[in-house]
């Protein structure tokens, strides 16, 4: 059984990949909304909480985390939950639950998309 739901900063292209939310900042300037998808994702990850769970999961082994080997960031349990919901209702994770607990995985698509975004900007300076 799968909980992973699809949300506006990823699209399906073939089921599998995603394809970022918005353009290079240097391409062109953003509709507004692609800035909110965009502004969503950033601040998804503007607290220090979630960048810290969401880095231990895209640097997990195996390319997945349990929510069990991720919760160690000085919160309590609920409020990492809490900070696992934002981050997947932002586009930046997807979880499955295997029994009782729940697995968490950032698409490699997703981090190379997000890449993109800030080293094409970084490039036009």
């Amino acid at each position: 059984m799968s909980n992973t739901e699809v949300l506006p900063l990823i699209e399906p292209a073939d089921g599998q990949a995603v394809a970022p939310c918005c353009p290079p900042l240097t391409e062109r300037p953003f509709s507004a909304q692609e800035a909110e998808v965009a502004a969503r994702m950033f601040k998804a990850l503007g607290d220090p909480v979630r960048l810290r769970l969401f880095s231990a999961v895209a640097s997990h082994e195996g390319g997945e985390a349990c929510v069990c080997d991720i919760s160690d960031v000085g919160v309590s349990q609920p409020t990492v939950s809490h900070h696992l919901k934002k981050l997947k209702e932002a586009g930046l994770i997807t979880s499955e639950r295997r029994g009782t607990w729940v697995y968490y995985r950032v698409e490699p698509s997703v981090l190379a998309a997000m890449g993109q975004l800030l080293t094409n900007a970084s490039a036009g300076v």
